[in-house]
């Protein structure tokens, strides 16, 4: 049974009453040694270095040891002050149980500070600079030191008199508790003091352990030649492990020693020496453990610049006492020394030697360097220990030849090299911060490069591979130029943006790059001239078929050599003149040509041009043509010079080697643009070609994207998640879709924004669609595979691109149809102004009179609609009739889907059957010969602009299923209705050409 409260109170104050007197005589014992010993010492005035170093290390000491007798004394006075007031006290009394940590803490600082004295020979220097006092004031120590006799020295004295006592009351502290924890016997309680009283034998451990350590590294500093104990000697680092007692060799040229301290490995040769820090010091022994290995007496070395081996064939250590030189210091090891000591060579009979104990050693000396702390104790239990961490944070300064010579790296590690997120800086302005692989720059990095000639940088926002660019990045040459686009082994290759915004020359190439050129098909904004070139590159100059669309509206084709037009071309003029034929850089006709006229008449012959007399020509003039002004020349560009499917190869090539990796994370950061997950200073300084951040719909993720592909297969939910993807910019589908808006925006927007390249536009988007359909199934196929499973079903080229018009096209076009519609507008602009003036004629026609004019049968006029007013003639109203039709109809303009349009149409026809329905009062369908009329009327009020335009975009790119269908019968009748309306614009502008030609 456990102790009651009364027998615990009695132990515990039995224990505290001996720490009472136990304290008393120690703070005696501390004023006496304060008074004798520490006060002379700090009273020299030492004139060289090594002295004042040796002071200020005495001063240190000082101020330990008043902080150790200070906290004392409280416990003394605290526990005098205790048992004022109570005879019997409780556990929660004793501070060296409640307040241990504090208690090790100053204790151990102490006497660490103490073994750095006794490392740099303090207390040897303290001895000769006051030799006198101390002969006078020897009999004084004896107080301490009941065996001090005439031959003592005094180093010996002073070494002994400052840490003997202290180590005594250590001991003192661990037997009171020890004593304390049997009495209790089986109280709750016993457990706390228990562990407390394992931590002061912990400590003892510790002091021997140090002073141990301290002795052995100062017999080391004293072997050693002056200029390698120079060059070596720090206070506070101590030796761990020496060659010459446990034999080991280096594979390091012709090293003659190898020493192990806590912070650093030295290997000597001769007078030098060469060391690493244990921070960025690997192990690896993991060769020798393999049986029959030839490694197996070998341990492996890493550092950032050195790779060497330290092996031994010695099976057995020898484990006897190492011997001090030193006369300051005990002239044999500590029991816990000696102790482990015997552990090891245990360890090494039952593994491989020498090189156990090493390897060992070293993993532990690396482990407690890297925690910035020595163990507590120093060692531990022999073998025992984790290894230290393969990755580390640390910082670096490169030596050797190499890519990084002289150059600070400061970031994480791995076996020697730099290996994640770090940053390289060299002296001349150079730094990389960024991913690191293998000691090589691999993922995300930004590199800034000084020009020499100039105050500015070179900044490369990239992905690297290798230590080499490759993937996606951004480059802000020091020129004030920007590059978007691909990179491989340092050089622009693949799909790139490069664009000077400045005002001298600013330009805009969007294409293909190959071995850091423009070579392919690419988009040349020339803002300066204000022309846009789109076709074919080589080596940075326009080489092969070319587009030339000038800001004037004019637009010519022709072959390019170097930069120089070649051969006949064909140019097109803003009155719809065609000429072809030779003409120069400034548009001049220039040799043999045809130039046909807007209203089709022909001039065929030579034309010149010299100076100051105007343009002139020998030739024939036909004007046979009875088309005259209806005649509309209507051209169209580089249809069979630019075959789509070789127009932005780049784009798609680099989502095909993310799609042919497997999806790979890394590789969808570098091939489909990127976002970056890292620090703040690197996100901040990104920017993004195809992402603009924003709320997220869908995940990133590549392993979120495929599993959401196989949950979405049926067509309703695959168009939602396709919505959502596309609108993503982290989905690489969203990715894809961004990079070919890009493409698009730059061939066809702004001065691109020419008629002449509708039908290049058009054939653009519907293959953009082919190929996002093919790129969905590619990513499909490879998530059921990842699962075990298969598509299924195999389509074949039909079935794509008919699933590429339902699914993909309507979702996509959003994205291209302002410069797709504006093209549409341009082309149908003279058809479109007919029509406007047609329906401003109809609409001034009353309700009454438009639905006379227009031959619609007097029983299907909606008279009942004509809601009049005081005053007002029913033949008067005007914009009644039909109107919920005229309404629904006007909404075609408010969409860009061609399906949603065909069923705004459905519905216009749905509503003025309705109202016919209303008038008849029954079920009427209405025939073609009633539905023409109807629909006239309701286009005529409806008033739609560009209405030409809009019929043209959606018979291009509706759903080739509804071709047949009902949606297209009532697209051919709105096309009627175009061009009834126009056919009667033409017809009145004929009569009056006759009449302004008749005398």
């Amino acid at each position: 049974m456990s102790p009651g409260p009364p027998v615990l109170n009695m132990c515990t104050t039995e224990a505290a009453e001996t720490l009472l007197r136990t304290e008393e005589t120690f703070s005696a014992c501390l004023a006496r040694i304060n008074t004798i010993v520490l006060k002379p010492l700090l009273q020299a005035e030492p004139s060289e270095q090594k002295g004042k170093d040796n002071l200020k290390l005495l001063l240190l000491l000082n101020d330990r040891f008043h902080a150790l007798w200070d906290l004392t004394e409280e416990n003394h006075r605290t526990l005098k002050q205790k048992f004022s007031i109570s005879e019997s006290l409780c556990l929660q009394d004793l501070y060296i149980l409640w307040k241990g940590d504090l208690f090790l803490s100053i204790y151990i600082q102490y006497f660490v500070t103490f073994a750095n004295c006794v490392v740099v020979q303090g207390f040897d220097q303290a001895a000769k600079n006051k030799s006198e006092f101390w002969k006078t004031h020897k009999t004084a120590l004896k107080q301490f030191l009941a065996d001090l006799t005439s031959e003592t020295s005094i180093p010996v004295a002073l070494h002994t008199v400052l840490h003997k006592p202290l180590r005594d009351h250590v001991q003192q502290y661990a037997l009171i508790l020890t004593r304390l924890s049997k009495a209790i016997g089986k109280s709750p309680d016993r457990e706390l003091v228990t562990s407390a009283a394992k931590q002061y034998a912990k400590l003892q451990s510790f002091i021997s352990q140090v002073l141990d350590e301290a002795c052995l590294t100062k017999a080391l500093w004293k072997s050693l030649g002056h200029k390698l104990t120079d060059l070596l000697c720090v206070p506070e680092r101590r030796l761990l492990e020496d060659s010459k007692n446990l034999p080991v060799f280096a594979s390091v040229g012709r090293t003659d020693r190898v020493l192990l301290f806590d912070d650093i490995l030295v290997l000597i040769q001769g007078n030098n020496c060469q060391s690493f820090d244990l921070k960025l010091v690997w192990v690896d022994g993991s060769g020798s453990e393999k049986p029959g290995s030839e490694n197996r007496h070998t341990v492996h070395i890493v550092t950032p610049e050195e790779v060497f081996f330290l092996s031994t064939k010695e099976t057995r250590i020898k484990t006897s006492a190492r011997n001090s030189s030193d006369s300051a210091g005990p002239r044999i090891l500590s029991r816990e020394l000696l102790l482990i000591s015997a552990t090891l060579s245990i360890l090494v009979s039952n593994r491989r030697g020498n090189r156990a104990v090493w390897q060992w050693k070293l993993n532990q000396a690396v482990r407690q360097a890297l925690n910035g702390k020595r163990d507590f104790p120093l060692w531990g239990e022999a073998g025992e220990g984790n290894e230290p961490p393969v990755h580390r944070f640390f910082t670096y300064a490169f030596r050797a030849e190499g890519r990084f010579k002289n150059a600070a790296y400061e970031g994480e590690w791995s076996w020697g090299k730099p290996h994640g997120k770090g940053t390289l800086k060299w002296p001349d302005g150079r730094n990389h911060v960024g991913d690191f692989k293998e000691g090589l720059e691999h993922g995300f990095g930004i590199c800034l490069i000084p020009l020499v000639s100039e105050d500015r940088y070179n900044c490369y926002k990239c992905h690297w591979c290798e230590g080499k660019m490759r993937g996606y990045g951004i480059c802000e040459y020091g020129n004030e130029m920007v590059y978007k686009g691909y990179f491989n082994d340092n050089l622009r290759q693949g799909f790139g943006i490069l664009e000077n915004p400045s005002a001298e020359q600013p330009f805009k190439y969007t294409g293909q790059w190959d071995n850091d050129k423009k070579n392919g098909y690419g988009v040349l904004d020339d803002k300066d001239r204000g022309e846009r070139y789109i076709g074919i590159w080589q080596d940075d100059h326009r080489h092969g078929q070319g587009i030339v669309v000038t800001q004037s509206g004019v637009c010519y084709q022709r072959t390019f050599h170097a930069d120089k037009m070649v051969g006949s071309g064909i140019l097109l003029l803003e009155d719809d003149s065609v000429y072809e034929g030779n003409f120069t850089r400034d548009l001049t006709f220039d040799g043999k040509g045809k130039l046909t006229f807007s209203n089709s008449f022909t001039l065929e012959g030579t034309f010149s041009n010299k100076s100051g007399q105007g343009l002139q020509t020998q030739g024939i003039l036909n004007t046979s043509s009875d088309q005259q002004a209806a005649s509309i020349t209507k051209v169209q560009l580089g249809l069979d010079e630019f075959p789509v499917e070789k127009r932005w190869q780049g784009i798609y090539d680099q989502f095909l080697k993310f799609l042919h990796s497997g999806c790979k994370e890394e590789m969808e950061e570098s091939f489909t643009g990127f976002h970056i997950q890292t620090s703040k200073e690197l996100r901040k300084s990104q920017e993004y070609l195809f992402c603009q951040r924003g709320p997220e719909d869908v995940s990133g993720k590549i392993e979120d994207v495929l599993e959401d592909l196989v949950q979405h297969q049926e067509l309703e939910s695959l168009q939602c998640y396709l919505q959502k993807a596309f609108k993503s910019s982290l989905h690489p589908l969203g990715k894809l879709l961004k990079a070919l808006t890009f493409a698009f925006q730059a061939t066809y927007s702004g001065i691109g924004a020419n008629k002449h390249l509708l039908n290049m536009a058009q054939e653009e988007v519907k293959y953009y669609a082919k190929k996002i359909w093919e790129f969905y199934r590619g990513l499909l196929h490879l998530a059921l595979e990842q699962k075990g499973q298969a598509l299924a079903e195999m389509e074949d080229r039909g079935k794509s691109d008919l699933n590429a018009y339902r699914v993909i096209l309507p979702l996509i076009l959003p994205c291209f149809y302002p410069e797709l519609f504006m093209l549409y507008m341009l082309y149908h602009e003279k058809e479109d102004d007919l029509y406007c003036q047609g329906i401003v004629d109809l609409s001034l026609f009353p309700d009454i009179k438009l639905l006379e004019f227009l031959d619609v049968q007097k029983h299907l006029w909606p008279l009942k609609d004509l809601t009049l007013t005081t005053n007002q003639r029913r033949s008067l109203v005007k914009d009644k009739c039909f109107l919920s039709a005229t309404e629904c109809l006007q909404k075609l303009i408010t969409t860009v889907d061609p399906r949603e349009k065909l069923e705004i149409l459905q519905k216009t026809y749905e509503e003025i059957e309705s109202t016919v329905s209303r008038v008849v009062e029954r079920d009427y369908k209405l025939p073609m010969d009633d539905l023409l009329p109807l629909l006239m009327y309701v286009v005529s009020r409806a008033r739609i602009q560009h209405l030409g335009a809009e019929i043209h975009l959606i018979r291009d790119l509706m759903d080739p299923t509804n071709e047949g269908g009902m949606y297209d019968f009532l697209l051919t009748a709105l096309e009627s209705c175009y061009e009834h309306i126009q056919k009667g614009m033409r017809l009145h502008q004929r009569e009056n050409w006759h009449v302004s030609r008749d005398p």
